[in-house]
């Protein structure tokens, strides 16, 4: 049972960084899902893809991965150039604003 550790990435519908300053240990599925003939849910026997720890930094979960005898793959983060502008959207309200409202 393998076990994957990344940073994950930021929600695509939001500009905001949020839930992405820790870093995942998470199981692969041992088997495939399958659903459910009266209800049509999807689920399987594998309880290990319901786990997803959270660590503080790559290193306390490599450690913890090692210490349990976890197999385990780390996956870097792609860095991203943030995009944070001198004042932002908040300067359209601001109230030392100079010149007219445009919009």
């Amino acid at each position: 049972m393998l076990a994957r550790i990344y940073k994950p990435s930021r929600n695509a519908m939001t500009s905001g960084t949020g839930n992405t300053k820790y870093w995942v240990l998470e199981f692969e599925a041992a088997e495939a899902k399958r659903v459910d003939p009266l209800m049509g849910w999807q689920g399987s026997g594998d309880t290990a893809g319901q786990v997803r720890l959270r660590f503080a930094d790559k290193d306390t979960a490599i450690d913890y991965a090692r210490r349990h005898g976890i197999p385990h793959q780390v996956i870097e983060p792609k860095s991203r150039r943030p995009n944070v502008r001198a004042r932002g959207y908040g300067d359209n309200f601001a109230h030392d604003r100079r010149g007219a409202w445009t919009h």
